[in-house]
């Protein structure tokens, strides 16, 4: 009889202390608005790429470009990992206001992340792959004083920069999102934390809990 015990569902170590509000969740990554892409091919080797998203309903949509033999590893249908992540950094025991108090301090990180899961879908279409890099465009554009669209470019030369890249979607089946932010420490650590990000020329913002 095997002993071996039943495998787990893949989750991200999340202590509740570290919970990322569920409605930061979206907001956070959509202001990142980039993220790793983790599949596994046929052949069972793992592949990751770098790409710009967008997180619409159940759906997180990017594209990657052609000449990456990522997406022709993509078995469509099958399982997915999509890492967001925001910003981190190295914090230092020295910057506790504990450590005066009784030294019992020790370095750590801060950071924040989201894991998307799901089932991953490639588009080698290219009215699909249009639809996308206008969403993109104007998502990023929109907040500019004069926002430069995709039709103001012409259109022969629009087709020929499309056809280089290829969409993927992400059915988003689960969601995981850490904060690790300091949240377990005194409010004068805190302090601390943000008065050494500072001095390290860090914005504390985002990376040490209010």
């Amino acid at each position: 009889m095997s002993t071996t015990p039943p495998a787990r569902p893949a989750s991200l170590y999340v202590p509740r202390s570290n919970l990322m509000d569920p409605d930061d969740v979206r907001p956070f990554v959509d202001a990142v608005a980039t993220a790793q892409l983790v599949t596994v091919g046929e052949d069972g080797v793992p592949d990751a790429t770098f790409l710009p998203v967008l997180w619409q309903g159940d759906r997180l949509l990017g594209h990657l470009a052609r000449a990456n033999g990522h997406w022709r590893r993509i078995v469509d249908g099958s399982a997915a990992l999509a890492v967001v992540t925001g910003p981190d950094a190295y914090v230092s025991p020295s910057w506790y206001a504990s450590k005066a108090e009784h030294g019992k301090v020790v370095p750590t990180w801060n950071y924040s992340v989201v894991h998307l899961r799901g089932r991953v879908v490639v588009h080698d279409d290219a009215a699909w792959v249009r639809g996308l890099v206008t969403a993109l465009t104007d998502r990023h554009e929109q907040p500019r004083p004069e926002p430069w669209a995709l039709t103001d470019a012409p259109a022969d030369y629009v087709d020929k920069n499309l056809r280089p890249i290829v969409g993927v979607e992400l059915v988003v089946a689960s969601v995981e999102a850490k904060a690790k932010l300091s949240q377990n420490r005194s409010d004068e650590d805190r302090a601390g934390v943000a008065t050494g990000l500072v001095a390290d020329g860090r914005a504390p913002e985002g990376l040490v809990a209010p």
